[in-house]
């Protein structure tokens, strides 16, 4: 499997379609077996519900938007997507965030993972299965903008702190999950 390169500066991104194989079967064992849970965050003092459910599985703690997260155990699929993770970005993984967007109401604001536990130079696989959703990027001082479409089964490389994010959106959209595996420590 070789990645299609996406950045024309600044760090690299790479798109490897087709990288989970049965992705469909994944995706419904993943949306029936994990623990989703309802997160607030709390926003200008106020608090909020986070527009989609989220699950943080593997070795480490983790820290974003002022949650702390302790992992849950592995699973048998959960591994496996990290094997595959791996062998795409020849990276060793620790922890795995898993969102679900219920329908096109969920999304994620701009962010650029850029926390401290991830180190200077963090490089994130992210795996797509269920509906395709499209994945904005942006640089942060440039006037450079991407829209990619994840598609199920999709494995998006990213070693940049380009900002991004999953837009809500209008338009009949069915679930999907997106599994960010990430080296925490």
């Amino acid at each position: 499997m070789t990645g299609e390169a996406l950045l024309p500066c600044d760090g690299t991104m790479t798109l490897t379609l087709d990288a989970v194989p049965d992705a469909l079967a994944v995706f419904e064992r993943l949306l029936a077996a994990i623990d989703w849970q309802a997160e607030t965050i709390s926003l200008f003092g106020k608090a909020v519900p986070v527009p989609r459910l989220v699950a943080w599985h593997g070795d480490a703690a983790y820290t974003y938007s002022g949650i702390r997260h302790q992992p849950a155990a592995w699973t048998p699929d959960l591994l496996a997507l990290k094997n595959i993770c791996e062998g795409v970005v020849h990276t060793r993984f620790n922890s795995v965030l898993l969102n679900l967007y219920r329908d096109g109401r969920d999304g994620m604001g701009w962010h650029a993972d850029d926390e401290p536990e991830l180190g200077s130079d963090p490089v994130i696989a992210s795996l797509s299965l269920g509906s395709t959703r499209t994945f904005h990027v942006k640089h942060r001082s440039k006037p450079l903008k991407l829209a990619i479409p994840l598609t199920p089964g999709s494995c998006l490389v990213m070693e940049s702190h380009w900002l991004h994010r999953v837009a809500k959106t209008a338009r009949p959209t069915e679930t999907r999950i997106n599994l960010t595996y990430r080296q925490i420590g």
